[in-house]
């Protein structure tokens, strides 16, 4: 494994984490959809800026008729996202809301791994991957435990 990827997917995951948090105070004063929008606009610009300050090229969306339709929803995935975090995380608290939505991240994980799903790389089945997703829940729920 290259631990620079792991380090920046370990990186994306703190970011996660205070993501969540920022857009449940954003949405606890703006409201949970104005917050959402919010936040994807934000989003845009500095995404936009990036790619103005660093001279990309926008040629290559003259490619998006190639792209598989399932590609063009992560967006829409994203909005759910938002909404759900902004939603759960002040009933719940960060702790609690992180860890279900780890579970659900990794066995989501596994089984697009599993099936090569989406165009991803297959990478065969192993019964410790079921030990890894069981130990996982195992973990969550003593962390949920009141």
């Amino acid at each position: 494994m290259n631990w620079l990827f792991l380090a920046l997917a370990a990186l994306a995951g703190s970011a996660m984490a205070i993501q969540g948090t920022w857009n449940a105070a954003l949405g606890k004063i703006l409201g949970i959809w104005q917050s959402t929008l919010l936040v994807h606009v934000i989003g845009t610009v500095t995404v936009l800026l990036i790619i103005l300050f660093l001279g990309i090229s926008f040629g290559s969306f003259s490619k998006i008729g190639s792209v598989p339709y399932y590609a063009l929803l992560g967006g829409v995935l994203n909005v759910i996202i938002i909404f759900a975090v902004v939603k759960v995380i002040p009933s719940v608290g960060v702790g609690n809301a992180t860890t279900a939505i780890i579970v659900a991240q990794i066995s989501t994980a596994v089984l697009i791994d599993c099936m090569g799903a989406f165009g991803m790389k297959k990478i065969s089945f192993q019964y410790l991957d079921i030990l890894g997703i069981v130990l996982l829940a195992v973990g969550a729920r003593i962390l949920l435990m009141k």
